[in-house]
C-alpha cells in the first residue's frame, strides 16, 4: 500500500504519524515536506474533499506564526476560497499531517487517526 504524508519534521504529531506509517508492514511511504513543496490549490482542495472536511477545518489557527497570520489576514470569518488562497500564499496555515492512502485521506491529529486508512 502506498501512503503519502504531507509532513512537517518540526511537528511532533507529524513525526509520530510518520513513525506509524514507517512501522506498518507493507506500507510504502512518500514524504512531502509541504512547507518546501506545498500541494497545489486544486490538490489541497481535493485532499480536503476526500477527507470529508472543509478548508476551514484544515486551517492551522494555533501557535506562531499561524495564529498571527490568521489574525492579520482576517481569516476568522473568511470563506473557503479565501482560506485556500491564504494557504497557497502561506503554507504554514495548512494543518498537518495530512495522509493519503488508497483507503482515504485523514488529517492525523491525533496521530492514531492514521490507522483508519491503513
Amino acid at each position: 500500500m502506498k501512503a503519502t504524508i504531507w509532513h512537517n519534521p518540526a511537528c511532533g504529531t507529524s513525526r509520530k504519524t510518520l513513525a506509524i506509517l514507517n512501522e506498518t508492514p507493507g506500507v510504502e511511504v512518500e514524504v512531502i515536506e509541504y512547507l518546501k513543496a506545498p500541494p497545489s490549490r486544486e490538490r489541497l482542495s481535493a485532499l480536503y474533499a476526500a477527507a470529508g472536511m472543509t478548508p476551514r477545518q484544515g486551517l492551522r489557527t494555533h501557535n506562531a506564526p499561524a495564529a498571527e497570520l490568521c489574525a492579520e489576514l482576517g481569516l476568522a470569518d473568511a470563506g473557503d476560497d479565501v482560506i485556500l488562497d491564504a494557504m497557497m500564499a502561506h503554507p504554514v496555515l495548512i494543518n498537518r499531517p495530512l495522509v493519503e492512502t488508497p483507503k482515504g485521506v485523514r488529517l492525523c491529529r491525533p496521530q492514531d487517526v492514521v490507522h483508519e486508512i491503513l
